[in-house]
């Protein structure tokens, strides 16, 4: 049985906020100021970064007593490049999303190195936040409304 995740995003009067929901829950995105934002939010792309951090980090704490792994304490580091002269128009050659992410698992264990990178790989192979990244997914624009 599939779940159906939902979400809304509607643009806030100043700069380019934007308020986001799910279930009950609300996040404000934003741009710096140097891309025309007030910098009072994340920004999408940052969204991406976190979101895969916490993806692997609940994939981590969910799956350590199942898997025999003690986990003490679990963060991860993550950056991601992206060339802004893509998605502003300023050079229609350059890919307007990331064109790589990096990031570092830290583990507080007491588990062998052996132990924690067969972790690291099965975090990886978990998540769902990695598995959309690496493999796509389908978008499908059901159409543009007129309110």
């Amino acid at each position: 049985m599939k779940n159906v995740f939902k979400a809304t995003a509607t643009k806030l009067p100043d700069g380019l906020q934007v308020e986001t929901n799910s279930r009950s829950f609300k996040i404000l995105y934003d741009e710096p100021e140097q891309l025309g934002g007030t910098d009072q939010g994340i920004n999408p792309v940052e969204a991406i970064l976190t979101a895969l951090g916490a993806c692997q980090t609940i994939v981590a704490f969910a799956f350590a007593k199942a898997k025999r792994f003690d986990l003490q304490g679990f963060r991860v580091e993550l950056e991601g490049d992206l060339d802004p002269d893509g998605f502003t128009g300023r050079n229609p050659d350059v890919r307007k999303g990331f064109t790589e992410i990096r990031y570092n698992m830290f583990f507080n264990t007491t588990e062998p190195q052996d132990k924690v990178d067969a972790f690291a790989e099965f975090i990886e192979k978990t998540c769902p936040v990695t598995d959309t990244l690496l493999n796509g997914v389908k978008l499908v624009n059901s159409g543009a409304i007129i309110e």
